[in-house]
């Protein structure tokens, strides 16, 4: 199974970025994607996930209406889309695969594949 995430780089504040996960070999319709990030000397966290089965999508309150998580079954990938960059949203993004229960959709653990992280720079 490999996940390769793409699509961060330098950006101004304000600005908007789409990463993407290409995810293979698994089936990946009835997989869980997450994004999650983890900024310079902080812990990983939680940013969206969205389910397989229904397309049920949860966001961290940090980006809430800002962040949009979108998937593609036809072509195995996964979107974050993110507008309106704030400086704190600098951090390494990392997407995953997995099939967590509804109380570890926020956690690392729930999910059991993930990609290499793509760097997200947000100047102010």
């Amino acid at each position: 199974v490999q996940l390769q995430a793409s699509g961060g780089g330098l950006a101004q504040a304000g600005d908007s970025l789409r990463l993407s996960c290409a995810a293979s070999g698994l089936t990946f319709g009835p997989y869980t994607m997450g994004w999650f990030r983890q900024a310079p000397g902080k812990e990983r966290e939680f940013v969206a996930s969205i389910r397989g089965s229904g397309g049920h999508v949860f966001y961290a309150d940090s980006v809430k209406g800002r962040f949009a998580i979108s998937r593609d079954t036809g072509s195995s990938t996964g979107y974050l889309q993110m507008n309106s960059l704030k400086a704190e949203d600098t951090a390494v993004y990392y997407c995953a695969a997995g099939r967590p229960i509804l109380s570890s959709i926020r956690l690392s653990d729930g999910y059991g594949y993930w990609g290499q992280g793509t760097l997200v720079t947000v100047s102010s």
